[in-house]
């Protein structure tokens, strides 16, 4: 089956999340991705969170689908090799500090100049502009001054993080979005490439719903207002009788409704003041605790089987145990098995998004560090005695 990005080459000249998250899911559907890492120690990612014989298991879902070239950029032979892959590159990703590629010859202008068609996305904190382009800037720190942290815990505690680094995720989903953008326009306008430009504070600020409008409309700094969605009601954890917590949303007008016959509470659901949710916003906590007395009095599972069968969304709060166990997940093939190295069984995560033609798919496991450097290096017609110069002097490192 011919995938959508079949074709299609990328460099990978980023390292972590943001810019190897993009390229990972590029390569799922078809592009091939040529991932270029510091020979003495590869990408940070390898050693990041836990490791089984010395490598982040982590590796195998931001990696898979890439081939490895370890290459020092700092060395002007690496940066030369560079120039000659992009001559046969369409898209490149990087997410160094703005001024880093300039400093090594691989600003856009220079790499523009080789190849026309190049689309190159380029992630970091700030941006390529603005006074704060030159500070660093990981996904926590975008993640605050995007207006995420500021609303996220309970109020008067102090902010709390998601739990993942939410910030990097998405910089790296709207860095596809500007890729397949630009691919567009390419295919459009002649061949001509250009750059895109993700910020990881502004992918962030692109989620943050209605809370500039009401704060330049009302003067409104909204607050973190822990496990509720504020001014849309009813949409909270509520807890049940074993300890356990209904995850409800009962905020449409017909499902508040619904859920209101469920708690046996027909004069809220009657109540004029309830029929939209302006009024039900108004009055949050009174209708919040008529539904939490009467999930205190029954088990999460029975309070969500009744929820289920009058088709008011509700849910549980899945850990990753959960996950695993959950039929859904397996039905639609979101959990995959691989092996590491050793043949250690691992799960990993499935694809996203699920196309019903040609959907994406898993070609080849994570690499070994430096696994392609030499097929790379010979394909661009680097003579196998260069390479071992280059291995010795540390420009270089094959697989080891």
């Amino acid at each position: 089956m011919i995938k959508p990005l079949s074709g299609i080459r990328v460099l990978e000249l980023g390292q972590l999340i943001a810019g190897p998250f993009a390229a990972k899911m590029l390569g799922e559907f078809g592009a091939e991705v040529i991932k270029i890492e510091p020979p003495e120690l590869g990408d940070p990612l390898r050693k990041w969170r836990l490791l089984h014989d010395d490598t982040s298991v982590w590796w195998e879902v931001q990696s898979r689908n890439k081939q490895s070239v370890a290459l020092d950029l700092r060395q002007p032979e690496a940066q030369d090799v560079v120039r000659k892959l992009v001559a046969s590159t369409d898209i490149l990703v990087e997410n160094f500090r703005p001024g880093t590629l300039e400093k090594w010859g691989l600003g856009w202008d220079e790499l523009h100049a080789i190849n026309p068609r190049l689309v190159m996305l380029r992630v970091s904190g700030y941006g390529q502009t603005g006074p704060y382009r030159d500070r660093a800037g990981f996904g926590v720190v975008g993640e605050a001054m995007g207006g995420l942290r500021h609303l996220s815990g309970e109020p008067g505690r102090p902010p709390v993080r998601v739990g993942v680094s939410i910030g990097d995720s998405l910089s790296a989903l709207h860095g596809v979005i500007g890729v397949l953008l630009a691919l567009r326009h390419r295919e459009q306008n002649g061949g001509e490439g250009q750059y895109i430009d993700v910020a990881l504070y502004e992918s962030v600020f692109n989620m943050m719903e209605s809370l500039l409008p009401e704060y330049s409309v009302f003067n409104a700094v909204r607050q973190p207002a822990g496990s509720s969605l504020p001014g849309i009601t009813p949409s909270n954890a509520y807890l049940c009788a074993d300890d356990k917590y209904a995850l409800v949303a009962g905020n449409g007008d017909s499902i508040f409704k619904r859920l209101m016959a469920v708690i046996q509470r027909p004069d809220m659901a009657e109540n004029p003041v309830y029929a939209n949710n302006s009024g039900r916003a108004q009055h949050a906590q009174t209708i919040d605790t008529a539904i939490e007395a009467w999930t205190k009095t029954q088990t999460l599972d029975a309070v969500l089987e009744a929820l289920h069968e009058a088709h008011i969304p509700a849910g549980r709060v899945y850990d990753i145990a959960d996950i695993c166990a959950d039929p859904h997940y397996q039905a639609r093939d979101m959990i995959l098995d691989g092996k590491l190295d050793d043949g250690t069984p691992v799960k990993l995560p499935g694809i996203v998004p699920k196309l019903s033609a040609t959907p994406g798919g898993v070609e080849r496991k994570a690499p070994k560090l430096g696994q392609d450097t030499e097929a790379v290096l010979t394909a661009l017609g680097i003579s196998a005695d260069t390479q071992k110069d280059w291995a010795k002097r540390g420009i270089i490192r094959g697989e080891s």
